[in-house]
């Protein structure tokens, strides 16, 4: 890559984001970030505890703030969280600072990527799958939006993913 462009990837939780982005960055030599780890590495705690203190306004800033932070970088794979494009600003940010790609899934398969997942505490409840399809409801026009290209994960291998990503844009 003689210009080194960022690549943003966006979706919803259990779209493979992270495994996606690892096999995206190693394929094409870039640095690979997730924009939750670097939130817990941070604060030395992990989002469930930041939500349970701060609530998820109080997330969400923290959010920004790295989001902000690693798109200024020149070169790197970012996986967002999945809630991340709720902000203006961040949505702002992705589009003005790199290429953003849409990790689309199914609420079927959301459900069996997260069900053994405690580490995901809007879905710590009784129904997991409402409040994904809730969350399909008012996050995937947003995913739309930000997007430059989309690409469906079901069925499909995280670096069969990555080598579809690399193709669409391009790379």
């Amino acid at each position: 890559m003689a210009e080194k462009r960022n690549i943003f990837l966006v979706g919803p939780m259990g779209a493979g984001k992270s495994t996606i982005g690892r096999h995206l960055a190693d394929e094409l030599h870039l640095e690979f970030f997730d924009s939750d780890h670097e939130i817990e590495r941070k604060t030395g705690a992990d989002i469930a505890w930041i939500f349970d203190l701060e609530g998820e306004e109080g997330f969400r800033k923290r959010e920004l703030d790295i989001i902000n932070e690693l798109s200024d970088k020149q070169g790197i794979v970012l996986a967002t969280g999945g809630g991340s494009i709720i902000t203006q600003a961040v949505r702002n940010r992705l589009s003005a600072r790199g290429i953003v790609v849409y990790l689309q899934t199914t609420i079927d398969k959301q459900v069996a990527r997260t069900q053994r997942d405690k580490r995901r505490p809007l879905l710590q409840n009784d129904d997991p799958e409402t409040v994904l399809r809730d969350l399909a409801e008012s996050r995937n026009p947003l995913y739309e939006e930000v997007a430059d290209y989309v690409v469906d994960t079901d069925d499909q291998s995280a670096r069969s993913v990555a080598n579809q990503i690399i193709q669409k844009i391009g790379l």
